[in-house]
């Protein structure tokens, strides 16, 4: 089933969002210019969700992405609850008070954040005043254990994260005298999502990772090549420190048990996750919370099931790893993206890829065919295609799209393929998920003057 190239760039481009940061009387005083971002399912419905805000009652930026597993209740929920949690916990204590005090009163709040969201980005209803109530219960806590000190940025993201884990098993264990909001509970603390995010602030930029998203700074260096920085570990059985992590947790017995195949319990790619508690919960909780459950509970295999070797939980933590990194005038710019990207590109490729997009310059390397038999026909039709490129490299409008499109379409010699991408863009949903995963990606922009004047 061919696709024209219209039709391929309806595709790519359905779930774009671009946001250019308001210049302040003709300075920009932020040190970030804008983001792009975008997402690609591959799943229907698509498991991956993303998040971009404005902290308003705090300096900085926050950005995330993340990706779902066992369906996308628990990605949504940690799409819309995370950020919230993170600026509570960055908010100083008077703030914390005025914003106690607007409740209990019955007057207008404070705006915390302001959302940068596209049109499909759902945000659930009928869930909020549930999670409102526990997010109040947290800064209620916070203004009980005011200890008078600024809350350190690292903290702060490392308190946000656990706590909204907690409230999200807390949540499903009480249930809800609404049936609808039961299941949603349980669905979302049933199925599980990793989450990757940033938060940045002048030259302070945060990374906070919870499982095998990842965040890369693409950096110009001073020949005018580029290249990537890792400011994130994956947390699977590929990171050594976290196999170790994870067998210092447990008795020595189960050694041989924890990580099979290279999964957790020989199940779970991630090793850190939201959500997920049958890793979490012990088994009598598990099983009580089934069997008074909704039937659609009941009936679901899934959450029946207890992982096998099942001795000592918790095996699974919502903690992230936390990286701080000062941003010189040379870091262009940031990639947050979920593993469906990182699965098909290698980091130097996405940093190359993006950073040639973003000043429009290629660098003409010379043409690698390594190892390839190439005829003069073959060789002629890259040179045409190359220089097709070099015209058509501004028909993306936006960063993410661009990369998705490589990821898609690339072929062996790293240029964008129109037929594979055809190809890969019709598959039918069945089958889309045996060749890729979601893909989702925001690309932050720095601004370099900025920067330079820190």
């Amino acid at each position: 089933f061919y696709l024209t190239p219209p039709q391929v760039n309806s595709i790519l481009k359905a779930n774009e969002y671009s946001f250019k940061v308001p210049e302040f009387d003709g300075k920009n005083v932020s040190s970030v210019l804008g983001f792009d971002s975008n997402q690609l399912p591959a799943n229907a419905p698509i498991e991956d969700r993303r998040s971009a805000a404005t902290c308003l009652q705090t300096r900085g930026m926050l950005l995330g992405v993340f990706d779902g597993h066992a369906g996308c209740a628990c990605a949504q929920a940690v799409s819309e609850r995370l950020f919230y949690y993170i600026a509570v916990s960055l908010l100083p204590h008077e703030t914390l008070l005025e914003i106690e005090n607007a409740v209990e009163s019955g007057r207008a709040l404070l705006p915390i954040l302001q959302w940068h969201k596209h049109p499909n980005d759902y945000f659930s209803k009928e869930a909020s005043k549930l999670y409102f109530n526990s997010l109040r219960t947290y800064w209620q806590e916070l203004i009980d254990l005011n200890s008078g000190e600024t809350t350190d940025v690292r903290e702060a993201l490392i308190n946000a994260f656990k706590r909204l884990d907690n409230d999200i098993s807390l949540e499903a264990q009480v249930g809800d005298p609404n049936s609808f909001l039961n299941y949603l509970v349980l669905r979302v603390a049933f199925s599980g999502a990793t989450a990757c995010v940033a938060h940045v602030d002048g030259v302070d930029l945060h990374i906070a990772n919870t499982g095998d998203s990842r965040a890369m700074l693409g950096v110009q260096e001073e020949d005018g090549s580029w290249s990537a920085v890792n400011l994130s570990y994956d947390h699977n059985a590929q990171n050594e420190h976290e196999v170790e992590r994870v067998k210092m947790e447990h008795p020595k017995s189960e050694e041989k048990s924890l990580v099979k195949q290279d999964r957790l319990l020989g199940l779970l790619m991630p090793f850190r996750a939201f959500g997920d508690v049958k890793f979490k919960w012990s088994i009598e909780l598990q099983k009580r919370v089934v069997e008074s459950g909704p039937d659609q509970l009941n009936d679901n295999e899934y959450t029946k099931f207890i992982p096998p070797n099942y001795h000592t939980p918790p095996y699974l933590t919502a903690e992230p790893e936390v990286i701080h990194h000062r941003l010189r005038p040379q870091d262009k710019f940031l990639v947050l993206a979920t593993d469906g990207l990182w699965e098909t590109m290698h980091r130097q490729d996405v940093a190359r890829i993006v950073g040639e997009y973003l000043t429009g310059v290629h660098h003409q390397e010379p043409i690698a065919v390594g190892g390839y038999k190439v005829t003069l026909g073959q060789m002629h039709g890259l040179l045409t295609e190359r220089r097709a490129r070099i015209s058509s490299v501004f028909e993306d409008q936006n960063a993410a799209t661009h990369l998705i499109r490589h990821a898609v379409g690339n072929n062996e010699f790293g240029t964008v393929d129109h037929e594979r991408l055809s190809k890969m863009l019709s598959l039918p949903e069945e089958l889309a998920r045996m060749y890729r995963d979601d893909i989702t990606i925001i690309v932050v922009q720095f601004n370099s003057h900025v920067i330079g004047a820190y």
